[in-house]
């Protein structure tokens, strides 16, 4: 049981960090499907809450210290970017699990939008679809690639 527990519990950090990497774990940790897709999009949801909520303090406490930067004299607003007035914060959300990271995309988004909760919603969203969808596609298409190779290559 402990065994099942921390093997979920390291792909859930994986995917905090980068979403593939929860089912590509959860695969190699011999998880079951339905583990592996809950686990990641728990990861990756974790990073989005956390994120969302104390992006703003995480930038003013840690990164002004470590990063000391002039203020502007006039508050400039973040410039808002072609990509989200074209596809708006749905689409920031649906690329973050395949192209940005969970942190990417979160502090993206926070940085152009400022409804936390619909940020949250979009993101959830998200995280499960492709959850669902990458997990299956690592799970089946590792079984039907090593089925392939079995066949091509004789014993």
């Amino acid at each position: 049981m402990w065994e099942e527990i921390l093997k979920a519990f390291s792909v859930y950090l994986s995917s905090m960090i980068k979403f593939i990497f929860g089912p590509i774990g959860g695969k190699a940790a011999g998880l079951h499907l339905i583990t592996t897709v809950v686990v990641t999009a728990a990861g990756m949801m974790t990073v989005v809450v956390a994120f969302t909520y104390f992006g703003e303090f995480i930038r003013n406490r840690i990164l002004d210290r470590v990063f000391k930067k002039k203020k502007p004299a006039v508050d400039m607003a973040p410039p808002k970017a072609g990509f989200f007035k074209k596809y708006g914060l749905a689409g920031i959300a649906f690329f973050t699990p395949i192209i940005l990271t969970p942190i990417g995309g979160t502090l993206l988004a926070v940085g152009l939008s400022t409804n936390r909760e619909k940020i949250i919603f979009y993101m959830l969203i998200s995280a499960c679809v492709w959850s669902i969808i990458l997990t299956c596609a690592v799970y089946f298409g590792y079984d039907a690639v090593m089925n392939f190779i079995n066949k091509v290559q004789p014993v």
